[in-house]
């Protein structure tokens, strides 16, 4: 994040056993997002502070294409933020292991990059 600009990048990952056709997954910002975005195919605004993107077809016990984003956040830039991501459709598929559909990072205002 720099000067209220937040650059995601996420590889969605299917643990598996079965393929998944599709799902989709949540973006969801401490804080609003501004009205207007630039979002890329694929994604869509779902709320205030959160963006829904499709991940496309994943593998068994593999990884989808990479989905890349920007956003920026609404007001004056804040020093950090949480980012939060979560699996809000899965295709149909049973998922033996719900614990790992959630993630949280906080974000700093560093311009830096980081990776989890």
């Amino acid at each position: 994040m720099a000067d209220g600009r937040v650059d995601v990048r996420v590889t969605p990952r299917n643990h598996g056993p079965n393929a998944v056709q599709d799902a989709t997954v949540r973006l969801r910002w401490s804080v609003p997002l501004a009205d207007r975005q630039r979002l890329p195919d694929g994604c869509a605004r779902s709320e205030v502070r959160a963006v829904i993107c499709r991940t496309g077809a994943l593998p068994a016990d593999g990884l989808g294409e990479e989905i890349r984003l920007a956003v920026r956040l609404r007001g004056a830039p804040p020093a950090e933020v949480m980012l939060e991501f979560d699996t809000v459709w899965g295709g149909g598929a049973v998922d033996r292991n719900s614990a790992n559909d959630r993630q949280r990072v906080l974000v700093l205002d560093t311009g830096d990059s980081y990776v989890f």
